[in-house]
């Protein structure tokens, strides 16, 4: 009887135990995530909230640069991270997973008064380099163009030096600390010109893109683009691979479509 009775103790603890363990697998109460500047701006306010309705799971968030992002999942302080350039090499031969969700014009942004609508892909070069410095160049009015830039640890610098200058260097009045921070100087600066993921800019009011070479952001063939991706310790498991699931879900993609983002599906 005494010896039914242990058996039965033991049988108990072990059945417990399987429980918290699937609990922490699947029911995880809190996620901390790292999240990029640019694709928190994009997407996540509205993803995350949604996220947590739909599973339970808490995030805790911290908005930085894409770089300080994969950083701080490195040292441990997150769970996950996102990003809006690719991940380095040596990072992925050391295991970090990368994960992209989707792509995103990197616009050109001006105030919603400036009256210059397009502007070639030679021109911006040149008012990135100072080699065009006035509205008036460009066919608008005789006003100094001011130079707004993210700071130079951010995706949205890194990926603009890369695709539009090529060889030249960027030139800039004012830098900002994370890359969103442009949005609010252009909206108060009639003068001034940026660049950001166009989904920070979705519904911006006081801010509008511009076109390059004739082509909008929503056109086919719009030369500038990221990528947004979650990056993870090895396999994303747990609550981090409820959250990235969550991001090719039906109701993760229709956030994606929404703001004008093109999803990359697993």
């Amino acid at each position: 009887m005494k010896r039914t009775y242990i058996f039965t103790l033991v049988g108990l603890v072990l059945m417990g135990w399987t429980m918290m363990a699937d609990s922490t697998a699947h029911g995880q109460a809190s996620l901390s995530y790292s999240c990029s500047a640019q694709v928190h701006k994009a997407f996540e306010t509205e993803r995350i909230p949604a996220f947590t309705e739909a599973t339970g799971i808490d995030v805790n968030v911290y908005v930085c640069s894409s770089g300080t992002a994969v950083n701080r999942l490195m040292n441990d302080y997150s769970d996950i991270a996102s990003t809006a350039r690719r991940l380095a090499f040596p990072a992925r031969e050391h295991g970090y997973t990368e994960t992209v969700f989707c792509k995103d014009p990197l616009a050109v942004i001006v105030h919603s008064d400036c009256p210059v609508t397009n502007i070639t892909d030679k021109q911006l070069q040149g008012v990135f380099s100072r080699d065009i410095y006035n509205w008036k160049q460009l066919g608008g009015p005789d006003r100094p163009i001011l130079l707004v830039v993210p700071g130079k640890n951010t995706a949205a610098y890194a990926n603009f030096e890369r695709q539009v200058m090529t060889r030249s260097d960027i030139v800039y009045d004012l830098i900002t600390y994370t890359s969103t921070q442009v949005i609010d100087i252009v909206n108060r600066v009639q003068s001034s010109i940026s660049f950001i993921a166009q989904g920070a800019v979705a519904n911006q009011v006081g801010v509008r893109t511009m076109k390059i070479n004739g082509l909008g952001i929503k056109d086919g063939g719009y030369p500038y683009y990221q990528e947004f991706s979650f990056v993870t310790k090895g396999a994303p498991r747990g609550a981090a691979k409820a959250f990235i699931d969550f991001a090719s879900s039906e109701k993760g993609i229709e956030i994606i479509k929404k703001l004008g983002m093109t999803p990359v599906l697993p």
